[in-house]
């Protein structure tokens, strides 16, 4: 005769431990919740403008962190590029808003190894600083920087300013773009539309926001 086959019913959890399991998950949760993310990207702290008789005259304050790889290529005698641009742009009802002024404003950061210094080079004008928090200092932002001439501003019309500040990457050697991530930091960059007053002074205050 064959032996009787003995089924065994799992025990249900008692309430208890659910009550406890759940707690357990919910405080995961809130930890998790409450720990910092950083967000790889620059913070525009600060920007105006002024008119004056010769045209529209920009400031601007930036903040960021240079990401360790591109801190790495540097020591290696690889040159980062940072580019600001910033048009003027003239609103029209009757068709799609016209350009009134352009203008660019680029820097170089290097390492010179030989009197191990770093150095910013903008606009023809070479500095050389004993650390790198100092050279980004110097490259961060710009102040009196002249956007647009006294001719190409329509008194009469409505103007808003089209602004980006970023790394620039395609200025690095080829190799290296063709290894680039964006999970390695890569990507510091701001871009803002920012309506101007009747008289050419910025209509709200910057706030910071890094590209994605």
């Amino acid at each position: 005769m064959s032996s009787p086959v003995i089924l065994h019913r799992r025990a249900s959890r008692p309430a208890s431990f659910w009550r406890l399991w759940l707690t357990w998950a919910l405080a995961c949760l809130l930890a998790a919740s409450a720990m910092p993310v950083r967000a790889d990207g620059v913070e525009l702290s600060a920007m105006s403008t002024i008119r004056s008789d010769e045209g529209l005259e920009l400031s601007f304050s930036t903040r960021f962190e240079l990401p360790r790889a591109a801190e790495d290529a540097l020591m290696k005698g690889v040159s980062l590029y940072f580019v600001a641009e910033v048009s003027v742009q003239r609103k029209r009802w009757y068709w799609r808003d016209a350009r009134a002024s352009k203008a660019s404003r680029s820097w170089r950061l290097y390492w010179y190894a030989l009197t191990r210094q770093y150095r910013v080079s903008s606009g023809g004008l070479t500095q050389s600083f004993n650390n790198l928090p100092e050279a980004l200092a110097s490259l961060r932002g710009v102040s009196g920087w002249r956007i647009a001439e006294a001719r190409e501003l329509d008194e009469d019309g409505s103007h808003y300013l089209e602004f980006s500040y970023r790394l620039d990457t395609s200025q690095l050697p080829k190799p290296m773009q063709i290894g680039l991530s964006i999970g390695q930091g890569w990507n510091l960059g701001v871009e803002r539309n920012l309506g101007l007053n009747p008289d050419f002074s910025l209509r709200t205050a910057a706030a910071s926001a890094p590209t994605p």
